[in-house]
């Protein structure tokens, strides 16, 4: 039974864990296999995501939302707002930890509102959250997995990968304004901010601010102003220290996700006749490949599998990104939205999967329609 419950819990890792195993077979273990790993790649992802964890445990990011709350003074406000603080925010804290953090809170603020206002608006606000934090994390290297991974690959400066994605976070920001505007033009309302905003436990500013200075070191090590390992220590140090139990929140799974993939795409390369294929099916349709194996894989194995095939890693960021858009599983991240609606609102689960499917389908034809026209 627990091992029935972990394989559903961790269905990604467990998948990837079976195809390291199985590639083993065809390539025995040697060692070529310590060059599997992109170990900078692994510890800054456990960097960001300790540091993550310690500023959403102190309550750092539901402050944040509060206090931009208390300027709102309508539902197209507050939609804003509560689009915004996942679209903007997954840019610096990832699209995972922007939905863990931001929908939850959607519902603690919805509910304070009138019954008639609060279901019209609640599920199209959280569906709008999940596109909002998979379509603005595509604009930088630390807003979700598979770019902080690509970037290290790629080569790229931080400011040539933000010019890649710009066009597709511009086009995208205004999609989700259009769209708002649509929402609340069916549930207008006045609002009270003292409805909205109740006093928040205070975490420990302290604590906060040695998370803010981790962060920065973090980001230092992602430009490759510092060492990867200076920061990995700093945080696993700090953070034993002052606060040893955001350790246990951290995402492990993911790290070991990461560990099994590069297995199986090392093993891969190995295989001449599998490897050629890839190579010759790939050539001229990197985008395209990526975005169509993310609706199936999720972005962040799309991103792993496919870049061991291709030097074209620019054109695997944009449609991996793109690819975060689709079906629920596209994005891994969107499955924590969904978790929040099936539990807190059991009776719209037909709903909001139905309205997501076929918003994500509208923007990523739209946003494939903008790759087409640029490229």
């Amino acid at each position: 039974m627990k091992l029935k419950q972990f394989i559903q819990q961790e269905t990604v890792l467990t998948a990837a864990a079976v195809l390291a195993v199985v590639s083993a077979f065809f390539v025995p273990p040697d060692a070529q296999y310590l060059g599997y790993i992109d170990l900078r790649t692994l510890a800054i992802l456990f960097s960001l995501m300790t540091v993550m964890a310690g500023l959403r445990r102190q309550g750092f990011f539901d402050g944040l939302g509060r206090a931009l709350l208390s300027r709102t003074h309508s539902t197209f406000q507050l939609t804003l707002v509560l689009v915004g603080l996942c679209f903007f925010g997954s840019m610096f804290i990832t699209n995972d930890v922007s939905l863990l953090t931001f929908v939850p809170f959607t519902f603690v603020v919805l509910s304070r509102l009138g019954a008639d206002v609060r279901c019209s608006l609640l599920v199209p606000v959280v569906c709008m959250q999940t596109i909002a934090a998979n379509l603005g994390s595509m604009l930088t290297p630390i807003g979700n997995p598979q770019n902080l991974y690509l970037y290290g690959k790629s080569g790229m400066s931080i400011g040539g990968f933000v010019l890649l994605m710009l066009p597709y976070t511009l086009v995208s920001l205004l999609l989700l304004l259009a769209w708002a505007a649509l929402v609340c033009r069916k549930a207008s309302a006045a609002l009270s901010v003292d409805e909205l905003v109740s006093s928040a436990s205070q975490g420990n500013q302290k604590i906060i601010l040695l998370y803010l200075v981790l962060f920065a070191v973090c980001l230092l090590s992602v430009i490759r102003v510092l060492p990867y390992g200076i920061a990995f220590a700093a945080v696993l140090v700090c953070a034993l220290f002052a606060d040893p139990r955001t350790l246990r929140t951290v995402d492990y799974s993911l790290l070991l996700t990461f560990v099994a993939f590069f297995i199986f795409i090392g093993n891969l390369g190995r295989i001449p006749a599998f490897s050629g294929w890839l190579q010759e099916f790939l050539t001229g349709r990197e985008v395209l490949v990526a975005a169509l194996a993310s609706q199936v894989t999720s972005n962040v194995p799309a991103a792993l599998l496919l870049s061991g095939f291709t030097a074209e890693t620019q054109a695997l960021i944009i449609g991996t990104n793109l690819g975060g858009l689709g079906t629920l599983i596209a994005s891994m991240a969107s499955l924590i939205s969904y978790r929040q609606i099936a539990r807190e609102l059991p009776q719209g689960k037909k709903q909001y999967f139905g309205l997501f499917t076929l918003s994500n389908l509208i923007f990523l034809a739209l946003l494939l329609g903008v790759w087409f026209l640029l490229r």
